[in-house]
């Protein structure tokens, strides 16, 4: 009879409310959610992280390429003329300013053989090159009444042809011009920058109808290296034992090849594939923009930054700061897969796992990225990816085997968590495919938790308390 009334006493409000707590599918769903959001935090700080450690890396190259030299950009040789320049001001005072007449050549062509060299600044690999550049061309006999000017205000034994070279640090020997047979050393410095800002310059004779001009440069660079299409037809062939080029710039080769030996590279560019004449006052190189109709007009001149450039980049094989920022990405979507996984064991076992043991398998989870970083930066990223993915699957298996107190299911979470390693290693690898290979795996995913749940009562998901 004691026995029967202390069965049939009512239960506390406070008893059923510890039962919901516990056996509550939608607050564990809950609670899952709020973790998932907790977690974007260190995703977020390891993000920065990585962003630091590339700044970090930027800051190193630039350091020794402005020692050795920056990315290089070839322009020229162009013929100036300089002229006076007669006005009147306001007061109708007399005013004579030095002007300058350009003229780009008819015909340019530049041959390079382009040796890489690296160099380590700490633990981080530096770019450069060196180059040895044959640039050769012609010039015709300048007119000036095509420009609207006067033979007579010309100053014509001040004429003088420059070669624009970006960073002159990377200059490695005397520059000389052979000019119709007459050999003609450069100065540094160019007295107008109307046309190139940076170079060196020659003084020439006028007194020929055409100019064939030949130079040899010995030039240092670094990651890059591009050509100004001042020719009526401007020819570049490059060639270089380095096997990883981007060819970069307003056009691509006309002709390439890349090998494990290296490559080679062709570009021909016309005058008409630019928007700009062959001889021009001042800064006569313009672009054109949209008023606010929308109709084009002339505007301002174009900086040396905005004139069409082309060439190619010597790319580092991998970028361990891009891939890694790519793993990065995908970190929180890990992080949900494997939340999802424990959740489910909760489920079809009838396991209670802590939300405190969720939060320990999440930080793992970033750990690894973390250590991917670091590993990634003192060997290759592959490897890195293997020892750090073998580092933190180890950890967590033998944390899920005191969790779930079951062998056949801590091997099973940890299948499954390799598996999703060498998913998501796959999205790094195959850049084009990401998005097919990635919708088909959560495609996949999806139907394997459906199958397995299908016959779950949501709603009596755990045994009675």
């Amino acid at each position: 009879m004691a026995d029967k009334l202390i069965s049939e006493q009512p239960i506390s409000f406070f008893d059923r409310l510890n039962r919901w707590l516990r056996t509550s599918i939608m607050l564990k769903i809950a609670v899952i959610g709020i973790l998932v959001l907790v977690l974007l935090i260190p995703s977020n700080i390891l993000r920065s992280l990585i962003v630091d450690r590339e700044v970090t890396r930027n800051e190193a190259i630039a350091e020794v390429s402005a020692k050795w030299g920056g990315e290089q950009v070839i322009g020229g040789p162009v013929l100036s003329v300089p002229y006076e320049l007669v006005s009147k001001d306001d007061k109708g005072k007399t005013q004579s300013q030095t002007m300058y007449a350009h003229f780009l050549p008819d015909d340019l062509q530049f041959d390079g053989q382009v040796q890489p060299e690296k160099r380590n600044r700490g633990i981080f690999v530096v770019m450069l090159y060196n180059t040895r550049l044959t640039i050769r061309g012609n010039f015709r006999k300048p007119s000036v009444t095509s420009l609207g000017l006067s033979p007579a205000v010309m100053q014509w034994d001040k004429a003088f042809l420059s070669l624009g070279i970006s960073d002159m640090k990377g200059i490695r020997n005397v520059i000389t011009f052979r000019v119709n047979n007459q050999v003609l050393m450069a100065e540094p410095g160019i007295p107008s920058s109307d046309i190139v800002s940076s170079g060196v310059s020659v003084p020439i004779s006028l007194a020929a109808e055409t100019y064939q001009f030949e130079s040899i440069i010995n030039l240092n660079g670094s990651t890059q290296l591009s050509f100004l299409p001042f020719g009526k037809e401007t020819r570049v062939h490059l060639q270089s034992p380095w096997t990883t080029p981007s060819f970069t710039g307003s056009f691509l080769p006309d002709q390439r090849s890349v090998t494990d030996q290296g490559f080679r590279a062709s570009w021909k560019v016309l005058q008409f594939n630019r928007n700009f004449p062959q001889q021009g006052l001042g800064n006569f190189l313009s672009k054109t923009t949209p008023n606010e109709d929308g109709e084009p007009q002339r505007a301002t001149s174009f900086t040396p930054e905005e004139l069409p450039t082309f060439g190619v980049k010597l790319l580092l094989p991998v970028d361990e700061y891009q891939k890694t920022m790519r793993s990065a990405k995908y970190g929180i979507m890990f992080v949900i897969l494997t939340f999802v996984a424990f959740f489910f064991v909760e489920i079809l076992d009838r396991r209670r796992i802590h939300p405190i043991q969720y939060l320990l398998v999440g930080f793992a989870i970033f750990l690894f990225y973390l250590l991917l970083l670091s590993i990634s930066e003192q060997i290759s990223f592959d490897w890195a990816y293997l020892i750090s993915g073998c580092i933190i699957l180890t950890l967590i298996t033998l944390y899920v085997r005191y969790v779930f107190h079951n062998v056949r299911l801590t091997i099973l979470f940890s299948v499954v968590l390799a598996l999703l390693y060498g998913f998501f290693y796959s999205l790094l690898q195959l850049e084009d495919y990401s998005l097919l290979l990635g919708s088909f795996g959560l495609l996949l995913i999806l139907g394997v938790i459906m199958y397995l749940t299908r016959n779950v009562n949501w709603y009596q998901a755990y045994d009675s308390e």
